[in-house]
């Protein structure tokens, strides 16, 4: 059974900085392209960034661009998300999503969803 589970998620004043990891059980983790998408309240889910099986490979939202930077460490089967300069538009579910082609990633139609976690940034 495919789990993802992420964390790190937390209340940071605006300009902080949060580190989300996402732990991946049930697959191999390099035979997957892996995202992070995030929903607001009221508002659609929205892509964030997503990274190659290798990791060679990233891309970005233009919202977090410069900003936040996606990594992963196949070894632990494990994706990472750093979130610097965060600013109040920022505050959302963040989820984390693989899949075995990067286009469903990107997309949001990835098959594997973790059940995310909060982040709220004051002003």
């Amino acid at each position: 059974q495919v789990q993802l589970v992420e964390s790190g998620g937390g209340l940071v004043q605006a300009g902080g900085s949060l580190r989300l990891s996402c732990g991946a059980s049930g697959l191999y983790g390099s035979l997957y392209y892996m995202g992070w998408f995030r929903q607001a309240p009221g508002k659609e889910r929205e892509f964030v960034a997503a990274i190659s099986r290798s990791g060679g490979n990233t891309y970005y939202a233009d919202s977090v661009k410069g900003r936040f930077t996606i990594s992963r460490d196949n070894a632990k089967n494990t994706v990472y998300l750093q979130m610097n300069g965060l600013k109040p538009e920022d505050t959302a579910v963040y989820y984390c999503a693989a899949d075995g082609g990067l286009s469903a990633v990107l997309r949001g139609t990835g098959d594997y969803w973790g059940q995310g976690t909060q982040v709220t940034v004051s002003s």
